[in-house]
């Protein structure tokens, strides 16, 4: 009679378990310190640190006590036109699913059989710890975004922007500062008025639900002609000014501040020979794709310096840059992180997920998490 069954046994022995894994999870950050004591000598310490001890701390880093570390961010496709956007967590070395964008909003087009050796491009910007989507095609060949949708990682939500003028593909497409630009480009067909406009969207302006009454595309000072409406460029933010290199390699610098396009340095140009981002909008660092050279721009000289060189770096397509750190899309579709604030750079790849391909790299703060999901 005072024995008790085996089921009943394993009940006691689950619910001792989770007392003892409540006991743990609401213990103290550091045993006999107050929580906003621990909170800011934690602060201190390094995420992966942080990460590595205990469950409460890891916790703690992705809470707003503790400032978010950059993740990578990636836009990947399918062969069967899906797109994807992924976080990929250094802490935990795990790609990690976004939340989907609004129903019926993110259907474009990479793949088809009219374009059998390259992608048609969806062209991304990040700024002000927001990933924007601005350009892509839809299947009826026409531009698929009529406004801009906007991430943030800190909130997991994505939000609409203010519609375009005329919505584009095949448009240059970059951020300085809190604001994004486009410019040239292609709407529903060519026009000339299309292909030399400049249009600004300041997300300082921006509520975090709805667009305010403020938050408007503003027309800016046009280009000259319509020599960068054919290709899908990104727009580099560098010193205040924006970079713009066509296939052609034909270049143009615009001046945000005074709204005003001045030619690019010569030495600038010659060099930009494959992607080109900016770390910190100070120091531009570019491939050249068909040597698998790095470089960075010394803009007293205007020319590049080389910095190292690998094998896979030929073929790169898309980089992007901060924290210290460069990522590259190479030419096998190989996700490859540099580390540029140490000598020599030391580099590494973060396989990706399988069946899928990258078309955009982008760093950003971490995406919150529910503590369910930690």
């Amino acid at each position: 009679m005072g024995s008790k069954t085996p089921w009943k046994r394993q009940r006691l022995v689950a619910a001792a378990q989770q007392q003892d894994k409540d006991r743990r999870q609401d213990q103290a950050l550091i045993p006999g310190l107050p929580d906003h004591v621990a909170e800011l000598c934690l602060s201190r310490l390094h995420p992966s640190l942080l990460f590595s001890i205990c469950r409460s701390w890891r916790r703690l880093i992705y809470s707003p006590l503790i400032p978010p570390f950059p993740s990578l961010y990636t836009l990947f496709s399918s062969l069967d036109n899906e797109i994807q956007l992924l976080s990929f967590d250094p802490m935990s070395f795990k790609w990690e699913p976004v939340p989907p964008p609004p129903a019926g909003s993110l259907r474009l087009l990479v793949h088809h059989p009219s374009f059998i050796s390259r992608n048609l491009p969806v062209q991304s910007i990040s700024a002000a710890g927001n990933l924007i989507l601005l350009a892509g095609t839809s299947p009826n060949f026409n531009p698929a975004l009529s406004r801009p949708l906007i991430f943030s990682p800190l909130s997991r939500s994505w939000r609409l922007g203010p519609p375009l003028a005329t919505p584009r593909r095949w448009c240059a497409a970059g951020a300085c500062g809190s604001a994004i630009y486009v410019a040239s480009g292609i709407g529903s067909h060519f026009s000339t008025d299309v292909a030399r406009s400049l249009e600004r969207l300041d997300l300082e302006m921006e509520d975090d639900d709805e667009v305010s009454i403020g938050a408007r595309w503003k027309k800016m000072r046009q280009l000259k002609d319509g020599r960068f409406s054919t290709d899908a460029i990104d727009a580099v933010g560098w010193r205040g000014k924006l970079c713009v290199v066509n296939v052609a390699k034909q270049g143009a610098l615009y001046d945000v501040e005074n709204d005003v396009w001045e030619d690019m340095p010569e030495g600038m140009v010659a060099g930009w020979r494959g992607p080109v981002a900016a770390m910190d909008e100070e120091v531009l660092y570019g491939v050249d794709k068909a040597k698998g050279v790095l470089s960075r721009y010394v803009r007293e000289n205007d020319e590049w310096e080389e910095i190292m060189e690998s094998e896979r770096l030929r073929g790169a397509h898309q980089m992007a840059a901060a924290a210290g750190r460069l990522c590259v899309i190479c030419g096998d579709g190989e996700i490859l992180v540099i580390n540029v604030v140490v000598a020599p750079p030391r580099s590494w790849v973060v396989e990706r997920p399988s069946g899928l391909e990258p078309l955009a790299v982008h760093v950003l703060p971490r995406m919150s998490r529910p503590e369910n999901m930690i």
